[in-house]
């Protein structure tokens, strides 16, 4: 309103000129002069509407952005605790690259998580993936690590404040313990990689993601009657809505033949399929249809504290919406049955390594069906590898699939 009086008042200005003597005194200079005025007015109050409705514009999308934002959660003890171990942390070798690790937790603590269990108390990492994204944002490795792996865990802070002791233990239990800080650490001291961002997802996050989404369709072989999951299913295409979606990823008795690398397998699909519905459903172009998938996802998420805002997601992900699905890749680390225990996982060597060293050193990594989790020559030629100019070796072709693929088919 003080915008239009402000107008008003300059054209009354205006037409003084315009309808005194400067400007004749005939009846059709007085005609024009009042045209004149009419229009200007119209033209001020428009000019008023449309600042009234940018300044109206401007102020929603800051509420969009800030209530977003506030929905995330950031992980300041995890980023302290990093801070007291920098010195023996693995240095980042190729800028640009960036490796986040994503952590499902399991915790009951959260909106609508109770019925999965009782609430102990306990934090336990349900899944965990170390996703390397290339310098040049054309490709995507996702590689699954089996929290029955047996690896080395540091000492790390409890939620009490006390400190455990260094062991040799299943790696879930580094996020039983010391939560994402701990993990954080045994994943460098294991792998070699810095981890530059992590992300803890609980199940409602989860739930509510695929939801928003309009759920996500996957292909099975056979039907699916799991009690334990709550999950009934059909054979063949079945599109799952979040519930499903979710006691489809964590089931085991009745999918498979009931191992936690099989329900990594099945884990690494699922993400394929969410891939491809994100990117052929036109979410990241289209606001009406990406504001409530960013509302669920960041509804549930702990971050580091870089992360822990639009701001900080976008420069992470904005390059990824043009890497094909074909170069979204998911496999789980070359892993056998532990020694010790037939129910535990130990690394396979010189497979395991191979695999850090080239995420480490942002090189490309290659994946197929069938290669019973272990490293193989590629058998193309260097340069369809990636590996031009290099004089090295072929890469190595992991066991794994690409978001490409439909399992249907």
């Amino acid at each position: 309103m003080v915008v239009g009086a402000h107008v008003c008042g300059t054209e009354g200005d205006v037409s003084d000129d315009d309808g005194g003597p400067g400007a004749g005194a005939g009846a059709s200079a007085t005609g024009d002069g009042l045209r004149r005025r009419r229009r200007r007015r119209r033209l001020g109050w428009a000019g008023a509407g449309v600042a009234v409705l940018t300044v109206g514009a401007v102020g929603a999308g800051w509420a969009v952005y800030a209530k977003l934002s506030g929905n995330i959660t950031a992980d300041e003890a995890a980023a302290a605790e990093l801070a007291r171990y920098e010195k023996e942390r693995p240095t980042a070798l190729v800028r640009g690259a960036q490796n986040v690790l994503v952590i499902g937790s399991d915790t009951r603590s959260g909106e609508g998580n109770a019925r999965y269990g009782r609430n102990d108390g306990t934090e336990r990492s349900d899944t965990t993936i170390l996703l390397h994204l290339a310098a040049g944002r054309d490709s995507a490795t996702a590689v699954s690590l089996p929290r029955d792996l047996m690896v080395d865990v540091p000492g790390c802070r409890r939620s009490d404040g006390k400190r455990s002791e260094p062991v040799f233990a299943q790696f879930n239990y580094a996020y039983e313990v010391g939560g994402s800080a701990c993990t954080i650490r045994t994943v460098e001291k294991l792998t070699g990689i810095r981890i530059d961002h992590h992300v803890v997802v609980d199940f409602h996050g989860f739930k509510e993601m695929v939801d928003a989404l309009d759920g996500v369709e996957v292909c099975l072989r056979e039907p699916v009657n799991d009690e334990a999951a709550e999950l009934r299913l059909p054979a063949g295409r079945v599109t799952l809505d979040g519930e499903q979606a979710l006691g489809y990823v964590r089931a085991r008795k009745s999918l498979g033949d009931g191992s936690d690398t099989d329900r990594m397998d099945r884990q690494q699909r699922f993400l394929g399929a969410l891939v491809n519905k994100v990117q052929s459903n036109g979410v990241l172009l289209n606001p009406v249809k990406l504001y409530p998938v960013l509302d669920a996802a960041t509804s549930s998420l702990t971050t580091d504290p870089d992360l822990a805002s639009l701001r900080g997601l976008y420069d992470l992900v904005r390059g990824l919406r043009d890497i094909p699905t074909g170069r979204v890749q998911f496999l789980t680390v070359p892993r056998e049955s532990y020694a010790g225990d037939a129910n535990r996982d130990q690394l396979v060597e010189p497979d395991a390594e191979e695999l850090f060293t080239r995420l480490r050193t942002d090189q490309p990594v290659a994946v197929a069906a069938g290669t019973d989790g272990e490293a193989s020559p590629d058998p193309r030629e260097p340069e369809e590898s990636g590996e031009s100019g290099t004089g090295n070796s072929p890469a190595p072709t992991f066991s794994g699939n690409t978001a490409a693929e439909d399992v249907c088919e």
